[in-house]
């Protein structure tokens, strides 16, 4: 499960310009290690499954509900992190066709 993500924009106080660069810096590190981590969770996701899968034809009492049930759950974790990427790619092409 991919966490929420805490805090916003609006909850950063303070009246001069200094904070405003580090606060961008932050957001952006928080969105990359948002990122990371649910690469990280389908990661998780692809391992317990081939672990899965393994246990299960090698005999060690695996039933195959359980395998299959694990086995579904990597593969729509994987898919919507590709939807995810192409969303990103997307809205990038957009914004690059902006003229400035």
């Amino acid at each position: 499960m991919i966490a929420p993500i805490s805090g916003s924009p609006s909850s950063i106080s303070g009246g001069n310009e200094s904070f405003a660069a580090p606060a961008e810096t932050q957001s952006g590190s928080d969105f990359l290690n948002e990122l990371r981590g649910a690469v990280d969770q389908v990661n998780q996701l692809q391992s317990d499954a081939s672990t899965k899968v393994s246990s299960m034809l090698s005999g060690n009492g695996q039933d195959i509900h359980s395998t299959m049930i694990a086995v579904q759950k990597a593969d729509l974790a994987f898919e919507l992190m590709v939807e995810m990427r192409n969303k990103i790619v997307s809205a990038y092409q957009e914004i690059s066709r902006i003229p400035f």
